[in-house]
């Protein structure tokens, strides 16, 4: 299985628009940030978690020619809103895509984007299967088998996943205990880390490291980062052993 982060930024991205911080004005490449997303890539299958903004252009810089399915880990716009850009995918696959998600944030993709839904089906419209699923029942892309885990983004229910020994999450402050039992014997779980400051929604450093020494995976990656974290070299030098600042286009194979 192969992992790619598409995206390591938050909603925002980084560079900032018109801001002159150190990390805006970086010239390290590992400090420019799409909007989060990652891809997972077994076998033939290929599964793209989330779609925001970034979505076209985080699909060309990875050399994505198909795609089997998207999973939504909620309706935030900064994580469905390039969904329309699966256009592509449906004239090479001559099919809908299938796009995963709870009901809630189901019913706002078909708000967004309410023109692909209607009657009257134009050419060049997205076309999309939605598929419901729950916190409670696994389910299956091809030959990828994915475990679905709650958590809470301040009061907002949202989905992170975990398919064999890795696991994906983000946009969260809480991870209730029973989603923490079916985080044991990760080899890699990515996790977001907004910033050093407290935020009402979001894991800062210290918190995101905290769960890490919990759920204890034998490698943590750190994802979904503000400009306000810092440098990519200086953080990631701070951490400590087994956990490391993600950053756009990281792979790795399990």
């Amino acid at each position: 299985m192969k992992i790619t982060l598409l995206g390591t930024g938050t909603s925002q991205g980084v560079p900032v628009i018109g801001c002159s911080c150190r990390v805006c004005n970086s010239v390290d490449k590992k400090d420019k940030r799409l909007r989060s997303s990652v891809l997972i890539e077994y076998d033939h299958t290929t599964v793209v978690i989330d779609t925001g903004p970034d979505f076209r252009y985080q699909m060309l810089r990875a050399k994505v020619k198909n795609l089997d399915a998207v999973l939504l880990t909620h309706e935030h716009y900064d994580h469905l809103a390039g969904l329309d850009d699966i256009r592509a995918f449906n004239r090479i696959r001559k099919s809908p895509m299938d796009v995963f998600a709870e009901k809630r944030t189901l019913k706002r993709v078909e708000q967004e984007l309410d023109y692909a839904f209607g009657d009257r089906k134009f050419p060049g419209l997205p076309s999309i299967e939605m598929i419901e699923i729950n916190e409670n029942d696994n389910f299956s892309v091809g030959n990828i088998e994915f475990t679905p885990l709650r958590t809470l983004h301040h009061k907002l229910p949202v989905l992170g996943f975990r398919c064999g020994d890795f696991a994906y999450i983000t946009d969260t402050n809480f991870i209730p205990e029973e989603t923490m039992e079916k985080l044991h014997g990760l080899k890699v779980l990515v996790i977001n880390a907004l910033r050093i400051e407290l935020h009402v929604s979001h894991f800062n450093l210290e918190q995101a490291i905290e769960q890490i020494q919990k759920i204890k995976p034998g490698r943590a990656i750190l994802t979904h980062i503000s400009h306000q974290l810092g440098l990519y070299e200086e953080v990631n030098a701070s951490l400590p052993t087994g956990i490391e600042l993600g950053y756009d286009m990281m792979s790795f194979e399990l």
